[in-house]
C-alpha cells in the first residue's frame, strides 16, 4: 500500500471496528424511515436553477430503496456495486447499488434486502443493517432510501443475468476520498447544461444518483467538505 493510500485510510477510517461504529452514529435509525420522508439530496444539487415546471417542488415521488453494503474485509473496507444490464430499458450499462422501487406494504429496509437478494442472490442473513443515509430524490420521480448493510465476510454471489452485467467492489477509501469526487456535466439536445457527480473508478464511471448517494454518505460519516477539492470537469 503507496504512503499516499495509507493516509487516505487513515483518515476515512479503514480501521474497521471505527468505521462501523462512525456509520451507525452518523445514520439515522430504520425506524426514522417514512416513505413520505423529507428528501435531502437530488439530482438537482449541483444546478443552478430547479426547471420547478417540469419538475415540480411539490411532486409526488414513487419510494425506492438501495442496499450500500459495505463489506468488511481485513485488507480494507469495500462497497459493492453493479452494472446494470445493456438490455435493460432504462439507465442499461449503469453503475447501480441493488436496489428498486418499494412493492406494497414494504419498508425501505426490506425492498433493499429484497432486491439484493433477487438481483445478486445476496443472503439477508449475513446483512447487518446499520442505518439510513440521506433521501435521495431522482429527476425521474423515485424517492430513494439508501440502507447501509454491513457484511462481516465476503459473500458468495450470483449475477440475476436479466438485470445485472456485473458484479464488483470499489474500495471505502477511493469511494470516501473527496480528491476523487469530481463534477461532471452532460449538455443536453435542449435545456441547460446538467451538473453531477462522478467517481470515475479504474474502467468504470460511477456517477449521477449512485455518486449523489456515496456523496451524501461521506458527509454522514465525515462532514461536510469544501468544494474546492473536488475537480470539475
Amino acid at each position: 500500500m503507496s504512503g499516499r493510500e495509507m493516509s487516505v485510510c487513515s483518515k476515512t477510517g479503514h480501521d474497521l471496528k471505527d468505521l462501523k461504529a462512525s456509520l451507525i452514529a452518523g445514520l439515522d435509525p430504520v425506524e426514522s424511515w417514512r416513505p413520505d420522508g423529507p428528501v435531502a439530496r437530488s439530482d438537482f444539487d449541483l444546478n443552478a436553477a430547479r426547471d420547478t415546471q417540469a419538475f415540480p417542488l411539490n411532486r409526488t415521488l414513487r419510494p425506492a430503496a438501495v442496499l450500500v453494503p459495505v463489506i468488511a474485509r481485513r485488507e480494507g473496507p469495500t462497497v459493492l456495486l453493479t452494472r446494470r444490464a445493456d438490455t435493460l430499458n432504462s439507465h442499461s450499462g449503469q453503475i447501480a447499488f441493488p436496489g428498486g422501487r418499494l412493492d406494497e406494504g414494504e419498508t425501505a429496509v426490506q425492498a433493499a434486502l429484497r432486491e439484493a437478494e433477487e438481483e445478486v442472490a445476496l443472503d439477508r442473513t449475513g446483512v447487518e443493517v446499520l442505518g439510513l443515509a440521506d433521501t435521495y430524490e431522482t429527476g425521474t420521480g423515485f424517492r430513494i432510501t439508501p440502507v447501509i448493510g454491513w457484511l462481516d465476510r465476503p459473500p458468495t454471489l450470483k449475477a440475476s443475468e436479466d438485470e445485472v452485467a456485473e458484479i464488483f467492489e470499489a474500495p471505502w477509501s477511493f469511494l470516501m476520498d473527496v480528491t476523487n469526487h469530481r463534477r461532471d456535466h452532460l449538455d443536453p439536445p435542449s435545456g441547460p447544461r446538467r451538473w453531477f457527480w462522478a467517481m470515475p473508478y479504474e474502467e468504470r464511471y460511477i456517477w449521477g444518483v449512485t455518486a449523489g448517494i456515496l456523496r451524501g454518505l461521506h458527509a454522514r460519516v465525515y462532514g461536510e467538505v469544501d468544494d474546492s477539492h473536488e475537480q470539475v470537469a
